[in-house]
C-alpha cells in the first residue's frame, strides 16, 4: 500500500482532475471532463458527494469497501480515508463531484446540523442507489449550485449554495429512508441476526468482555454504528441502546429465575464487575431490585 496523500483543498481537487476553480470552498465537476486521476488513497478535509453513473473500480472507504453500483451517491466527510489500492494506474472518473470545504458552511444552520446526515458516515454496502425519478431531483439540486458557481458573486451567493447543499441532503435523506424501506427483507434479517448475537453473547463466556456495546454488534453484523443506529431505530422504534438494553433485562430475568446462583454471580456472569451496578440497573427498568423479583416471582 503506498503513502496516504491529503486532500487539502478545493484547488487541489480540482487541480487532480484538470479542472478550473470557481470558488475557492465548493465545487461541482462532470467528471466526464477530468482528466485520468492517478488511483491512490486519501485523507479528506472536504466534505464529498460522488454521483457514480457507472461503477467504475472498488472504492476503499475506511477499512472497507463501498459497494456500489450504477447511479449511487457515495458521501466522504472530513477526517475520513477513502480511495483505491494504488497499483500505479490511471483512472478515469464518471458522473458527478460535489466537494466544498467545511469553512462553507460554518456559522450557518446546516453546519450546526451537519452531524445529523449520518450517511456521511456509512460503511460497507451503504451507498445510496438512486432510482431514475429520484435521480433528476437530485440533479436539479446540483444545477441549481452549478448555476450559482458560474453567476457573478453577489450578497446572496453562499446563502443560495449553502440553501441548495441542504435541500440536496434532505432529499438524500429521504431516499435513503426509502432505501431502508425496499430493503426490509434484508433488515429483517440482520434483526435476526443481531438477537442471535445477543443470545449468544451471554451463553458463551463473555464476562472479561463487558455488556454487549453497540459498536460490538454493529461490527459482528459488519455494519458501521451509524448505520445500524438508524436500521434499528427504523424497523423497531428504539434506539440501538434502548433495544440492547431491553435484550440485557429479559436475559437477565430469565437468569434470576434459577435460584442455585447468587443475585452476584448472576450479574458476573451478565458482565458486571461490580453486583450493585447490576442491581441498580435492574431496579431503573424493572422497578423491583434482582432479590426482590426473584422473592415475587
Amino acid at each position: 500500500m503506498g503513502p496516504i496523500a491529503k486532500l487539502e483543498s478545493i484547488t487541489q481537487f480540482n487541480e487532480e482532475r484538470g479542472q478550473e476553480t470557481l470558488h475557492p470552498l465548493i465545487t461541482l465537476l462532470d467528471q466526464s471532463k477530468s482528466k485520468p486521476i492517478r488511483v491512490h488513497r486519501f485523507l479528506s478535509e472536504l466534505y464529498i458527494i460522488f454521483l457514480k453513473h457507472e461503477k467504475c473500480a472498488d472504492i476503499l472507504y475506511g477499512r472497507s469497501q463501498y459497494d456500489y453500483q450504477e447511479e449511487s451517491l457515495l458521501f466522504i466527510a472530513p477526517g475520513q480515508l477513502a480511495g483505491f489500492e494504488e497499483d500505479g494506474t490511471m483512472l478515469q472518473p464518471n458522473g458527478l463531484a460535489l466537494a466544498f470545504h467545511p469553512d462553507l458552511i460554518r456559522g450557518t444552520a446546516l453546519g450546526k446540523t451537519m452531524r445529523d446526515y449520518h450517511f456521511f458516515s456509512y460503511d460497507v454496502k451503504e451507498a445510496l442507489h438512486v432510482s431514475a425519478r429520484e435521480k433528476q431531483i437530485l440533479l436539479e439540486c446540483f444545477g441549481k449550485i452549478g448555476y450559482e458557481l458560474i453567476h457573478p458573486t453577489d450578497k446572496h451567493s453562499r446563502k443560495l449554495i449553502v440553501s441548495n447543499i441542504e435541500l440536496l441532503l434532505n432529499y438524500c435523506e429521504r431516499f435513503y429512508d426509502r432505501q431502508f424501506i425496499s430493503r426490509e427483507y434484508v433488515n429483517k434479517d440482520i434483526l435476526t441476526k443481531f438477537e442471535e448475537l445477543i443470545d449468544n453473547y451471554f451463553i458463551a463466556d463473555q464476562r472479561l468482555a463487558g455488556l454487549p456495546t453497540v459498536g460490538y454488534c454493529a461490527e459482528q453484523l459488519h455494519l458501521s454504528p451509524k448505520y445500524f443506529g438508524d436500521l434499528i431505530r427504523k424497523e423497531t422504534g428504539q434506539s440501538a441502546q434502548e433495544y440492547i438494553q431491553n435484550k440485557v433485562i429479559a436475559v437477565a430475568k430469565e437468569k434470576i429465575f434459577d435460584t442455585s446462583k447468587s443475585i452476584s454471580e448472576i450479574a458476573y456472569e451478565m458482565g458486571y464487575k461490580y453486583p450493585q451496578h447490576f442491581t441498580r440497573m435492574f431496579k431503573q427498568h424493572v422497578g423491583q431490585s434482582p432479590q426482590d423479583f426473584r422473592s415475587l416471582n
